[in-house]
């Protein structure tokens, strides 16, 4: 179980939602996801995002697979997984981290979340806290994501 947030590129005309409406809408739990089919420009975005995030923040590593490129952040304060797929992102966050701890995981996956904005022009939003990753605070995510790892410390261990 981890804390989701989605990016999307927004269809000319489109609200975000009626964007993630459209692609929700042909979605079939049952089919095979689609392979990974990049268009150039996509690749080169998928690059930048990896050269800055590894200079802004520091040490990941990356790997390619049949659906998406995965990017990892190495060290502290924790894991923060993007996977990328051309038109959606999406970056997870384990639900382990909490108090201090989850604040500084979610201002990291925001710092995460702003870059791939700037450098694909995908855009960002947390559903959890029903903020946008651009102007939203990480700190509001961070208590929700504190709040879940304690819940679920005390009640699933």
């Amino acid at each position: 179980m981890t804390y989701d947030i989605t990016l999307v590129r927004v269809r000319p005309g489109l609200t975000l939602q009626e964007t993630l409406d459209r692609l929700n809408a042909g979605f079939d739990p049952d089919a095979d996801l689609p392979l990974l089919r990049l268009t150039d420009a996509q690749r080169n975005e998928w690059d930048r995002i990896l050269r800055r995030v590894s200079r802004d923040i520091g040490s990941v590593e990356s790997e390619e697979y049949l659906y998406s490129l995965t990017l990892e952040t190495v060290g502290p304060p924790g894991r923060v997984q993007l996977d990328y797929c051309g038109d959606t992102a999406h970056i997870e966050v384990a639900y382990r981290h909490s108090g201090p701890a989850a604040l500084e995981v979610m201002e990291l996956a925001y710092r995460i979340a702003r870059i791939v904005e700037d450098e694909s022009g995908l855009t960002g939003h947390d559903f959890e806290v029903g903020q946008p990753t651009r102007t939203g605070d990480p700190g509001k995510a961070a208590a929700r994501l504190s709040a879940v790892s304690d819940w679920a410390q005390h009640h699933l261990s």
